[in-house]
């Protein structure tokens, strides 16, 4: 069990690297009351830092009072009941009311045992290298939500391995990393097949996909289900200027395309749930009252801020795929 981390790349002077390595491996009980520590020529050895750097570390440790040294024997754990605050560094694409449920949960049961820092990088992949290089090294963990930004991963694999988490989605290129997220390829094509029995009163489904934020894998599996029951569908990128017609169903992920199109469907005399049906994405409670109730595709956000929170917390690394449910209401 490895108790002592040095990355060569890491902003944080070596020193500190193996002062918060100790200091995180008695916070997580990988190191109790009179454990020894490794020596410092074997430390200086496996990371080839110098023993002056490893003494300074150390020294800084007895300082504090959170080990000791016995002449000739080595340095030893002399106490576990310290304040050690983890850094979270907590990296969004945007705020908006469904990441706000999973910051909010995820705070709560961190119950102000670290500091969090809160970050967006707004679908930006310079914005996001950015704040991944000035992080590095200055944090504990890092929670990121790399949504499908080109050259994410790649960033990523510069942080400390061992701390970083992926929130939301992931990819082939980080199934290495523990992580929650949602499989958006199977998320929609469950829910869809949950309610084939209203879609086939309909003869068309649309998919509204700009495809800027949204994950790809809502349109892999919207086609696969169309195309698994044979059923007449289209992807478009905008609503913008387009006729509703009778008879067609749109699943809609982003929440501005909702508003549109029921603003159009009034302007047609068009009954929502009879003439025309709609599937949005992502639950909120507006939904539950909007035109007499908007069915909607979601996972559970606020259990996905909570589990975040206990993965930490025990220092478990997993991949957990987070429950997904379609809420069938008047719209369908």
């Amino acid at each position: 069990m490895k108790i002592i981390t040095v990355d060569n790349h890491s902003n944080l002077p070596k020193y500190k690297q193996i002062v918060f390595s100790i200091e995180a491996a008695i916070s997580e009980n990988r190191l109790t009351k009179n454990d020894k520590l490794p020596s410092v020529n074997k430390v200086s050895l496996e990371y080839s830092i110098s023993r002056d750097t490893v003494l300074l570390a150390y020294d800084e440790l007895k300082k504090r009072g959170i080990i000791y040294a016995i002449l000739g024997k080595g340095y030893y754990v002399k106490s576990v009941e310290f304040s050690f605050e983890q850094r979270i560094f907590l990296l969004f694409d945007e705020l908006n009311i469904f990441k706000e449920d999973i910051y909010n949960s995820f705070l709560e049961k961190m119950n102000n045992t670290a500091q969090i820092d809160i970050f967006f990088h707004h679908f930006n992949i310079e914005m996001f290298k950015k704040l991944i290089n000035e992080s590095n090294g200055n944090y504990s963990k890092y929670i990121i939500m790399p949504t499908n930004l080109v050259g994410a991963a790649s960033l990523i694999k510069t942080l400390p391995k061992q701390d970083v988490y992926i929130l939301d989605q992931t990819n082939s290129d980080l199934k290495d990393y523990p992580s929650i997220h949602q499989n958006f390829i199977k998320d929609i094509y469950e829910a869809l097949l949950k309610g084939k029995h209203l879609i086939d009163k309909y003869q068309k489904l649309i998919l509204i996909f700009p495809g800027f934020r949204e994950p790809l894998g809502m349109k892999i599996g919207f086609e696969k289900f169309c195309n698994d029951n044979l059923l007449t569908h289209e992807v478009i990128n905008q609503f913008e200027e387009r006729e509703l017609q009778r008879g067609e169903i749109y699943v809609i992920p982003d929440d501005r395309d909702l508003v549109k199109v029921i603003e159009k469907s009034k302007t047609q005399n068009l009954k929502l749930g009879l003439d025309f049906g709609i599937i949005s994405y992502n639950e909120t409670p507006l939904k539950k009252v909007v035109e007499n109730g908007i069915t909607t595709i979601s996972t559970d956000f606020q259990y996905m801020g909570k589990r975040l929170a206990e993965m930490i917390l025990e220092n478990k690394k997993v991949q957990i795929e987070n429950n997904n449910n379609l809420i069938i209401r008047n719209s369908l």
